[in-house]
């Protein structure tokens, strides 16, 4: 409690609106109370049902995608993954902006994909938003975060649990918190 009262305050929560235009909010209504619940208990680790369900609700997929149980999805109209794609169990993509996910990469148990933030500049604290953009033959290992306009550079590796708030580079291994280039990445000839 503030001894002080709420005038003495700088920061005015009651005032922290955003204003989402009718087919937003429609959208996520019909996916957070009809389509989400059954597409969050469809069984087995690889259902063909996922991504018919998520195309249903404008998500761009492509062919291949490998889509396991409990991918925690905010707006599915705003997320465009390419072919063969593996996203694990226990994911979260808090997509209020796009989210992009190229063409043969994995997503590990537990990421984390926020394009939300908010201003905490401004008095009210407005939440702002910025899309997420995760290169092809990337990899997001468990539990790594991916923060508002990050872009994830092509053939990337992001280690666990790091915490990515910056542009990461083509074709290196980053780790960290914050996450910065570790080595570069090379892929063997067989």
């Amino acid at each position: 409690m503030n001894e002080a009262g709420p005038r003495s305050f700088r920061v005015d929560l009651r005032q922290s609106t955003h204003k989402w235009d009718w087919k937003t909010k429609y959208m996520r209504a019909l996916w957070e109370f009809c389509l989400k619940p059954f597409y969050n208990i469809l069984p087995f680790k690889r259902n063909r049902l996922r991504a018919p369900l998520l195309r249903m609700m404008g998500a761009t997929i492509g062919e291949g995608v490998y889509l396991q149980q409990r991918i925690d999805i905010l707006c599915p109209w705003e997320l465009e993954i390419g072919d063969f794609v593996a996203i694990a169990h226990d994911v979260t993509i808090l997509n209020f902006d796009k989210v992009h996910i190229g063409s043969m990469t994995v997503i590990s148990q537990y990421a984390y994909l926020c394009t939300g933030t908010h201003d905490y500049s401004h008095p009210h604290f407005p939440l702002t938003f910025k899309p997420i953009s995760i290169g092809s033959e990337s990899w997001i290992a468990s539990a790594a975060f991916i923060g508002p306009g990050v872009t994830v550079g092509h053939g990337c590796v992001i280690g666990a649990y790091s915490v990515v708030i910056k542009d990461t580079p083509r074709w290196k291994v980053c780790a960290g918190n914050p996450c910065t280039v570790i080595k570069t990445r090379t892929i063997a000839d067989i």
